[in-house]
């Protein structure tokens, strides 16, 4: 098999390989349910020696003002998500399997009272004397945002290329910092404070082929690349329930609840 015959077979199992993976980066999936990033850590936490603690969760920000990187030009869109409280809210009702919170909704207080307000009138119009229960009222606050998006805080990578035959691997690495606190309604009193932090991990690998062919005549040059990104939101998510685990043990330690079955220090 002469060098020619030899570089068309290289070239035919590369086009091989990459149409496969394609077809499989492709390929429908249906729509599921997101699995909690945290959920094993999230259900081990032990369980709250006594009634559920009633809190509320107002909004949680994006305080870095980081927009989406690009290659060219800027982004209007945010690097990470503007709906962050949806995650606190999952993760203070699944932490130490929904055994810790009860958690009142307020980003839609609006909403409710509107709502309320038309039930009432609807049950006056027509003689119903049933009274609407009261709204629970929360005895702490989580507030708190995501404070830092550092992008390319690392990055590097590894090639090595022989006659004409070469592959390199790259990475980068950023990180998304969250900070939360939990407030005592009644007197204002920031009870604690913890900050987490999650690092996003990029690579990307690739082949490149290239040779001179017919007496040097003629050049053949073929690239394969793969890039794989962890996502941002499932980042931001893992760090936000992280948050939530640390804020159960560190207000635990300070003596402000204790968990069932466990004698506590």
């Amino acid at each position: 098999m002469n060098e020619l015959q030899i570089t068309l077979l290289t070239l035919l199992l590369a086009c091989l390989a990459g149409c496969s993976s394609i077809g499989k980066e492709v390929s429908y999936e249906p729509p599921q349910a997101q699995v909690n990033p945290m959920q094993l850590a999230l259900d081990s936490v032990p369980s709250l020696d006594g009634p559920p603690i009633t809190v509320a969760v107002y909004t949680f920000t994006d305080y870095t003002g980081q927009r989406k990187a690009v290659e060219q030009g800027s982004s209007l869109s945010s690097a990470v998500t503007q709906g962050a409280q949806v995650w606190v809210i999952k993760a203070l009702q699944d932490v130490g399997k929904g055994s810790w919170f009860t958690v009142v909704e307020r980003g839609a207080l609006d909403n409710i009272v509107k709502e309320r307000q038309l039930i009432r009138n609807t049950r006056e119009l027509h003689g119903d004397k049933d009274s609407l229960k009261p709204l629970l009222f929360a005895g702490l606050i989580i507030e708190g945002g995501i404070v830092g998006y550092d992008a390319d805080v690392m990055s590097g990578g590894t090639g090595a290329r022989l006659l004409g035959l070469g592959s390199q691997t790259e990475y980068r690495l950023d990180t998304v910092t969250v900070a939360m606190r939990v407030i005592m309604v009644q007197t204002g009193e920031v009870l604690l404070s913890i900050a987490t932090e999650k690092t996003i991990a990029s690579t990307k690998t690739g082949a490149t082929i290239f040779k001179f062919l017919d007496m040097g005549t003629k050049a053949l040059e073929v690239e394969y690349g793969k890039g794989f990104n962890e996502p941002i939101n499932y980042a931001t998510r893992a760090a936000i329930e992280q948050g939530v685990i640390e804020i159960i043990y560190q207000g635990a330690n300070e003596g402000l609840w204790s968990f069932k079955g466990v004698a506590n220090d």
